[in-house]
């Protein structure tokens, strides 16, 4: 058997195994909101030897359009993804973050392009080159009236300061109306607090998955996910495959969901 049939053996085989995960997927338990920790991009190209991280960053990118088709396919209403945390912002070397930021930018510019899909900034501009934030806001305004898919991008995000940040526009909101603290005390719920997220007006995500085997959520919606579901996938984010997807699918269908209970 040459090479070449061997090849064509493997692909027979994954295209069989991706149809049967599809057949064992329950189509009535799908996550409505898909949120996904875009990690290993660093790994991957070491692991690669390549000359810089920003290769494969690069490589993470260009594999974020055929994940956000995976998601579409299967009738997935919002995806989030988390690209850049504040920690990031400040923990990156200079060369890498400016890279990076420069990827990220051009990479909203391009999912603004598609035809349907309705991209949204999630997190803040505090601390974000120009460049990355008139990127961000660009793609938002042009998509604004879009009615697919939404697209979060969360670049510059962290869980713990969105919190704060929500707390403090209650506060403002709450004295520029000439109320006092004792009133507010009574009033701050977490309905209230939810309102003043980044994500406000959006479903909590549904399922959570986190690529390179890592297990942690490392300051990603920590408000929003106090009842999602959970997955972790092996493999580097650059090398994500439609399988591991379709296994976080089935996993999820199969799931029963307590919310607390």
């Amino acid at each position: 058997m040459t090479n070449q049939d061997s090849r064509g053996g493997v692909k027979f085989l994954y295209r069989l195994y991706e149809h049967r995960l599809r057949r064992e997927i329950d189509a009535a338990q799908m996550p409505h909101h898909v949120a996904i920790i875009v990690d290993g991009n660093r790994r991957w190209a070491k692991q690669r030897l390549l000359e810089s991280a920003a290769q494969g960053h690069r490589a993470g990118a260009r594999k974020i359009p055929e994940f956000l088709g995976w998601c579409e396919q299967r009738g997935i209403s919002v995806v989030t993804l988390y690209l850049l945390s504040t920690d990031n912002l400040t923990g990156r070397q200079g060369s890498e973050l400016d890279e990076l930021c420069d990827i990220i930018a051009t990479l909203a510019e391009d999912l603004s392009s598609h035809g349907g899909w309705r991209v949204r900034h999630v997190g803040t501009c505090e601390g974000l080159p120009s460049e990355l934030a008139d990127a961000l806001r660009t793609a938002e305004k042009k998509t604004a009236h879009n009615t697919g898919m939404h697209v979060n991008l969360a670049v510059g995000y962290g869980g713990r300061s969105e919190i704060a940040a929500a707390v403090r526009s209650i506060i403002d909101q709450h004295q520029a109306a000439g109320r006092g603290l004792d009133e507010l005390a009574d009033t701050l719920t977490p309905e209230l607090i939810e309102e003043h997220l980044y994500t406000r007006g959006q479903a909590d995500p549904d399922l959570v998955i986190r690529t390179s085997g890592e297990q942690r959520i490392s300051d990603f919606m920590l408000w929003q996910s106090a009842y999602s579901e959970f997955y972790f996938v092996e493999a580097l984010y650059p090398d994500l495959r439609e399988v591991d997807f379709l296994r976080a699918l089935r996993d999820y269908s199969r799931r029963q969901r307590r919310y607390g209970e």
